[in-house]
């Protein structure tokens, strides 16, 4: 027993803060949290003079701050960590191998609904007694004040019919009529059915046959009652009642009254109650799937099995529509079988459509899904759902690395080449590919990579014995390869047979695919009507206020938009530099694609599938799920249509402006455009009996790269690119760090980035530090960018102590007065 007179332990707890600093915050903890308050758990504090933030328990100890005074904790949100001790080492490890601080990454790893929010309200202040100073319109505000004793921002706004009201509060809190005060709110909700059933006193028969005789005189509710039975049948079985049945049912018939229910709910005869459902009971499930796997398939899961007991990393490279997903299935069985978690990412939202309805037909509810789509909510309960246990295996995007797994046995990262797992902005600026082997290795786990045509440096590290390499060089069910045909659009153009963007070979396969009722992909990787318009007369070119690049028309909300900074601007009738009429478009995207095709194939049933059309929640689904059932004759899409989707009727893939990729002026062009070109073509003939064809359009049909890709030569183009890479001194001999500095001013931006560029030279050496120099779009934004590269030999250097060397040089300039306002983004295994 505790004596009444000993101390008792004061303690304190170091606190990850969602903003970008470099350090824990130290907070005390109250008295009443001491035996309460966990590492991994939530709580609120106050940061700042107004700021109430949502923070993460890194540690708790007894010894207070050196240098501040610690401010108490305000609330403790969880009774259990909803933060793992592994994810808090990974926060840290990606902390610090991508240069940023811990609180960035807390703040992309917790989803929006497990922050609390602050919200300014304001309420009336009982002291004040001075009515003959306010305005007509403040009497207003007071009394609906005090009518609802707070009102928010928002309904002031709604009240007084004004967009700002800030000088309205202003006036009020000056005359001390109102007092402002912070409401904090937690963002999650669980999703809830109302239902009702039937209370205790009518469960038996004889009762119920008392009920319905009662209540002849009020048809309605003996209507109620009798709907509630056929869905119910106690008189069969009393128990069936627990479960109850959801007011909805009652109120989607109009027959029904829905006064009649709230009647019987008062009489005791029904009984209202709640219950928290999932939301991701909507999700399709269908029949079970049985899968049989081919030999060449059982031979690389055999294989893959193999391998994982000598090596942490095997990279499966298999040609498109050689059965991957089939290989992957049999693994996740058997890693869950063994009690494990499995983590499947995929790059896009677009492929978790296709592949999440297979899923779930073998895996059904212990399966979660996690895309950026989803809402808060549907975010929060997949977090939830693997703490509780009920998701042992999720499918997920990038950001599915923050998830709280405990026990992870597995990470499948299928077509593991992609961009798409790259994050830009915000900081972390991370990989999550590299970052699930990191993962993988904490969890004592195992990472499959899968790709058709594997990123340079993964097939690098399988053919140097780092990895593991199994392949896959046939097509799934005796599936043929495409054919392929490069089309000269030089000489199309020359005998005048192109007809706008098309050639008359793509349009006329495109007449015959129609005829025979077969499907068509067409490929263009720039999306918009048209890149830019200019003007005939003067030259005049659309471009950005605050972005040095060209503004992109969209014909169908006939505005023109940066694609950078999401500035957007009217379609001028005239050019506003001269004043002629004669303004055209320049160049084409998707939409002009599209719009070329309705026009051309009027009866055509044509969809176009990009950024523009897919923003809502559901529109990957439904545009696939209509193209899947025939109802899309040609679908028009930007890289989205190349990655993973699996259509049997396509037997016609066309790709737009090939050179355009092969020719981008950027270490990896060759590489991407192989990837891309032979990702897209891979759409087609998926089916043993439906040979396909894909048809290239290409001003220089000669290009090696063109010939390895219609001859699906990966080989060749890897030991092509390799000696190219080294020469250079480029991945996979160095890693890359990339340094942009920003400013508003192009002097001083430029400056800042010359003496950055001085101190990393002066330790690094001129050979591995290269810039500074503006980037292909120098201004974004409106602040001007330069960037500086950095080299780092793989085997030659100590990577961790190069980048602490950098992180202090850019803090030395950050810190420099006679600097102010630089941004710096230090970007490793830039892109």
């Amino acid at each position: 027993m505790t004596s009444l007179f000993e101390e008792e332990t004061t303690l304190f707890a170091d606190l990850i803060l969602p903003v970008p600093i470099p350090s824990l915050f130290t907070y005390r903890v109250p008295r009443e949290m001491s035996e309460l308050i966990k590492i991994g758990a939530r709580v609120i504090v106050q940061f700042g003079q107004k700021r109430v933030l949502t923070a993460a328990v890194a540690q708790i100890h007894t010894t207070p701050p050196a240098k501040y005074q610690a401010k108490y904790i305000l609330e403790l949100l969880d009774e259990q960590p909803i933060i793992t001790t592994r994810q808090l080492e990974l926060f840290n490890w990606i902390a610090e191998y991508y240069l940023c601080n811990i609180g960035e990454v807390l703040n992309v790893a917790l989803p929006a609904g497990l922050k609390i929010t602050s919200q300014s309200r304001i309420q009336f202040n009982p002291e004040f007694d001075y009515y003959d100073l306010l305005t007509d319109l403040e009497h207003v505000v007071l009394d609906e004040i005090k009518k609802h004793q707070t009102l928010s921002y928002e309904e002031i706004e709604r009240l007084v019919q004004k967009s700002n009201i800030t000088s309205l509060i202003k006036s009020l809190v000056g005359k001390r009529a109102v007092i402002l005060f912070e409401e904090v709110k937690e963002k999650y909700k669980p999703k809830v059915a109302k239902k009702v059933r039937l209370t205790t006193a009518y469960l038996s028969n004889d009762s119920l046959v008392q009920l319905t005789s009662s209540l002849d005189k009020v048809p309605k509710q003996q209507e109620i009652i009798m709907r509630y039975l056929s869905h119910i049948p106690v008189y069969n079985n009393p128990d069936l009642n627990q479960k109850g049945l959801d007011k909805s049912i009652f109120s989607q018939d109009d027959g029904l009254s829905d006064s009649a229910l709230q009647t019987l709910i008062k009489k005791g005869v029904f009984e209202q109650f709640e219950i928290f459902i999932s939301r991701f009971d909507d999700i399709p499930v269908g029949k079970p799937a049985e899968i049989v796997l081919t030999d060449s398939q059982k031979n690389a899961s055999k294989q893959i099995y193999d391998l994982f007991s000598e090596k942490e990393v095997v990279l499966l490279h298999g040609i498109t529509g050689s059965g991957k997903t089939e290989v992957y299935i049999e693994l996740i069985k058997q890693v869950l079988e063994s009690g494990s978690q499995v983590l499947f990412l995929l790059p896009e939202i677009a492929l978790t459509t296709q592949i999440v309805v297979r899923l779930r037909k073998v895996f059904d509810d212990v399966m979660g899904i996690y895309h950026s789509k989803f809402s808060d909510n549907e975010r929060v309960e997949v977090w939830k759902g693997i703490l509780d246990g009920k998701f042992q295996f999720v499918v997920g995007v990038r950001s599915s690395v923050f998830l709280p797994f405990d026990n992870l046995g597995l990470i499948i990262v299928d077509e593991e080449h992609e961009t798409s797992y790259k994050q830009h902005d915000p900081a972390p600026r991370y990989n999550a590919r590299d970052v699930a082997v990191m993962m993988a290795y904490m969890h004592k786990g195992k990472v499959l990579l899968g790709s058709a045509t594997p990123s340079l440096e993964s097939y690098f590290h399988a053919k140097n014995g780092r990895y593991g390499l199994v392949e896959m060089k046939e097509r799934f069910g005796n599936a043929a390869l495409p054919t392929f045909e490069l089309i000269d659009t030089k000489k199309e153009k020359k005998s005048k047979k192109m007809k706008n963007e098309f050639s008359s070979v793509l349009i006329e396969h495109l007449e015959f695919n129609l005829k025979n009722k077969e499907q068509t992909i067409l490929f263009q990787n720039r999306r918009g009507y048209s890149p830019y318009l200019q003007c005939e007369e003067c030259n005049w070119i659309s471009e950005c206020a605050n972005c040095d690049v060209s503004l992109t028309y969209h014909m169908r909300v006939g505005e023109l938009r940066c694609h950078y900074c999401g500035h957007k601007e009217e379609v001028p009738r005239t050019c506003p530099n001269c004043g002629s009429p004669k303004v055209k478009t320049m160049g084409y995207g998707t939409e002009k694609i599209e719009e070329e095709l309705t026009l051309m194939f009027p009866s055509a049933r044509v969809q176009r599938m990009d950024l523009d059309t897919t923003r809502a929640k559901n529109a990957y689904q439904q545009i696939i799920q209509e193209f899947e059932e025939g109802g899309i004759d040609i679908l028009v899409g930007t890289q989205m249509v190349s990655k993973g989707l699996d259509f049997d009727n396509v037997s016609i893939v066309g790709i737009f402006d090939a050179d355009r990729m092969i020719h981008f002026p950027e270490f990896r062009a060759s590489e991407r455009a192989f990837q891309m070109l032979t990702q897209v073509s891979g759409r087609a003939g998926r089916r043993a009996n439906r040979p396909g064809k894909v048809l290239i359009q290409t001003a220089n049909p000669g290009q090696k790269l063109l010939e390895r890709v219609v001859t699906g030569d990966y080989t060749g183009m890897y030991e092509a690119e390799l000696p190219e890479r080294e020469k250079f001194h480029y991945p996979p001999y160095t890693r890359l760090i990339k340094i942009t500095v920003k400013h508003l001013d192009s002097t001083v931006s430029k400056r800042a980035a010359e003496i950055l560029t001085a101190k990393l030279t002066a330790n690094l050496g001129t050979g591995r530090v290269l810039g500074p120099q503006p980037p292909l779009v120098e201004r974004v934004r409106n602040q001007f960018l330069f960037d500086i590269l950095i080299k780092l030999e793989r085997e030659k250097i100590n990577f961790k102590a190069a980048k602490s060397f950098i992180q202090e040089k850019v803090i030395d300039v950050l810190t420099d007065k006679t600097l102010k306002s630089i941004h710096i983004v230090i970007d490793v295994d830039c892109i």
